[in-house]
């Protein structure tokens, strides 16, 4: 009797259970209404002294940054920060590896950034990379000094040496170039072995790529000395060299900055001071964006914090 009784309590059970309607094959969530597909701007900026900063901000005519923008330490740093933010934008060299750190680098009003259109003049957003060295008799000895003159004869005038600094992602006229050979007759230094000297180098760290390719191809031509590369921004420059920190345990032979030297900044007393290269700002982003140009006006609004969706760039 028992047996029968659980039985057909089962029974009871799964009749109860059929019964129950079927559920709705439309989800709750299916049946919610689409929600507009949004790319938020992440802005990525470099710190206050940046000669990378500077020519960009004077590019896009920009008055105030965004509080919300990400501060970078340096050219490298901007380009790893972007290639791994699918909603990254930032600015970066030239010179820079965009393919290596996955970036794209951007046309900026409608002008592609390269080497012809930076020497035309028809790309925007360009500055130079300058150089400044220590006064003359303040190198510590006179070896040392006429190696860094003939270095930066080496940088800047010949033809080898500006060949070596446009294959580095660098700007120049080769047509001003000179052999060399005959410059240096200029430098008798460079003959003897300077093995145990050591060129020092501070600043801008967008002239990084294009300064070690010139120092590495000088080093055999110049009695095989040594070189210390400091490149921590264009701020440090001038500072390293011939402002307050040329005594420090940071001082320089030469420093670098990706902008003109400010004012405040007076390179009046150096041995030598000028321009190497001229140096394209570029527009970068993630890769997998799908931009391919962008306009003063769509980046100033980005960079103020106006325009905060990539949808909305035009």
């Amino acid at each position: 009797m028992k047996r029968i009784l659980c039985v057909l309590f089962s029974l009871m059970l799964l009749v109860g259970c059929s019964s129950t309607p079927a559920a709705d094959s439309s989800s709750t969530e299916d049946t919610k209404e689409p929600t507009a597909q949004t790319s938020s701007i992440n802005v990525y900026t470099r710190d206050a002294t940046s000669g990378t900063r500077e020519a960009f901000e004077k590019a896009i005519g920009l008055e105030e940054l965004t509080a919300t923008a990400i501060e970078v330490s340096s050219n490298g740093d901007m380009a790893t920060k972007v290639g791994t933010d699918e909603n990254g934008i930032g600015y970066v060299s030239l010179s820079t590896d965009f393919a290596a750190n996955n970036v794209k680098p951007l046309n900026f009003e409608g002008v592609e950034p390269s080497e012809e259109t930076v020497l035309d003049g028809s790309y925007g957003m360009q500055r130079p990379f300058s150089y400044v060295t220590r006064a003359a008799g303040d190198f510590g000895s006179t070896e040392k000094e006429q190696l860094v003159a003939a270095f930066i004869d080496y940088l800047c005038n010949s033809t080898e040496g500006m060949l070596v600094v446009e294959s580095a992602g660098g700007v120049v006229d080769l047509s001003k170039g000179t052999p060399w050979a005959e410059l240096a007759k200029n430098h008798p230094i460079v003959n003897q072995d300077n093995s145990s000297i050591t060129i020092s180098t501070a600043g801008s760290t967008s002239v990084e790529k294009t300064l070690k390719a010139a120092l590495e191809s000088f080093v055999p031509l110049a009695g095989n000395f040594q070189f210390v590369m400091n490149q921590t921004g264009s701020g440090d420059g001038y500072k390293r060299v011939l402002g307050e920190e040329k005594t420090g345990v940071n001082a320089a032979d030469i420093g670098f900055a990706s902008r003109s030297f400010n004012e405040d900044e007076d390179v009046s007393t150096a041995m030598s001071s000028g321009q190497y290269a001229i140096d394209a700002v570029v527009t970068i982003v993630n890769a997998d964006n799908t931009l391919s140009d962008i306009s003063a006006d769509s980046l100033n609004q980005i960079y103020s914090g106006t325009l905060t969706d990539f949808n909305a760039v035009k």
